[in-house]
């Protein structure tokens, strides 16, 4: 593996976060600025732009004739999300689900990962995929938009806490300048990180998927991790699940969309990601229901559960990559074992709580 190549993936990542920052800065500001809501600016604006590496490297690598890395990034970027930035949060401090918008959206989320697979089992995801996906993405962002009115005004004041509008007259050319600027390197990082990781998947003679799926996922993800994060250290727990809610609903309506729309010849879906990537994404997806019903609340060993399963997903990745002999165990185990009896903890969990709770009724 050349220097080079690490020099210019590493580079390509410290550019595509700076412009991230700067996009979101910018335009979370000027949205506040000209009188847009501070919960509708962190449900769209925040949710969107921390995204934006996400969107500005799978259409870069869908231009670039590398489309299956475009399917690699928000797969491996939404079980990210999910399992590693929910678990890291949760694990801070509890996370108090409180928002009308995650109850409704994370069904939602699971219809759209069910959506993707049903998509891609002719083994592409083409333009008409894409259209209707982007289509999808609009009609979401409207509605979200709308159901923002219906928010408790706690939920309303955390946000307002995060993006108000700074004090005094809005400096409108200063933030379509740091708008401007996030663009261009976004543009520019995301050039640099694709080229990178094409050169490193190369030289380690692993496919460009799974590249895709970890490296690059992780370090676009970057944006979302520090941002849930840091909003629960601070208790804003709803910007916290919020952010990667709504992120992950974007990754697949408008990253995913767009990139089929570019890609000349559309997005492959390889058989591996139809068996056990996209599915273990739905299973993930499918975990966070029960989990924001148990009393709204993700507790901490919740969060060390999800963490513990990014894990394996991992070290499930590392085995295919070196095609190490144990792999079809090791992935049954997960596939017919660990996942359902997960997914029954938690529905049993679910529906302990529910009784409890109508019993205090």
């Amino acid at each position: 593996m050349s220097v080079l190549s690490e020099i210019l993936f590493l580079v390509g990542l410290v550019v595509l976060i700076a412009g991230a920052e700067l996009l979101v800065r910018g335009a979370s500001r000027l949205a506040t600025a000209v009188g847009i809501s501070p919960l509708v600016v962190g449900l769209t604006v925040v949710a969107y732009g921390t995204s934006a590496p996400e969107l500005a490297v799978s259409v870069q690598a869908a231009f670039a004739g590398k489309a299956e890395m475009a399917l690699g990034n928000v797969v491996g970027s939404n079980l990210f999300n999910i399992l590693l930035i929910l678990g890291a949060s949760a694990l801070v401090a509890p996370l108090h689900v409180a928002q009308q918008l995650v109850r409704w959206d994370v069904p939602l989320l699971i219809g759209l990962s069910a959506l993707l697979l049903v998509l891609g089992l002719d083994g592409s995801l083409g333009r008409c995929d894409g259209v209707l996906l982007v289509a999808i993405g609009v009609a979401y962002s409207v509605w979200s938009v709308r159901q923002s009115r219906r928010e408790t005004r706690a939920v309303a004041e955390e946000y307002e806490e995060a993006f108000a509008p700074t004090v005094g007259a809005p400096n409108v050319p200063r933030q379509l300048l740091l708008i401007a600027a996030g663009l261009g390197l976004l543009l520019l990082g995301s050039r640099w990180l694709v080229s990178g990781a094409i050169a490193i998947a190369q030289a380690l003679g692993v496919g460009e998927l799974v590249i895709a799926l970890t490296i690059v996922a992780a370090g676009t993800s970057l944006p979302e991790l520090a941002t849930s994060v840091m909003a629960s250290l601070r208790g804003e727990r709803d910007i916290a699940v919020g952010n990667v809610i709504g992120s992950n609903i974007f990754n697949l309506l408008s990253v995913l969309g767009l990139s089929s729309v570019v890609a000349p010849h559309g997005i492959p879906v390889p058989t591996s990601a139809l068996r056990f990537d996209i599915p273990v994404m739905i299973a993930a997806t499918v975990a966070c229901l029960p989990i924001f019903f148990t009393g709204h609340v993700i507790a901490r060993w919740e969060g060390a559960l999800f963490l513990g399963y990014y894990g394996a997903y991992t070290a499930y990745l590392v085995l295919a990559a070196t095609r190490n002999h144990a792999l079809p165990l090791y992935s049954e185990a997960m596939l017919f074992f660990a996942l359902p009896l997960t997914a029954i903890t938690l529905a049993v969990l679910a529906v302990r709580a529910a009784r409890r709770e109508r019993a205090a009724g």
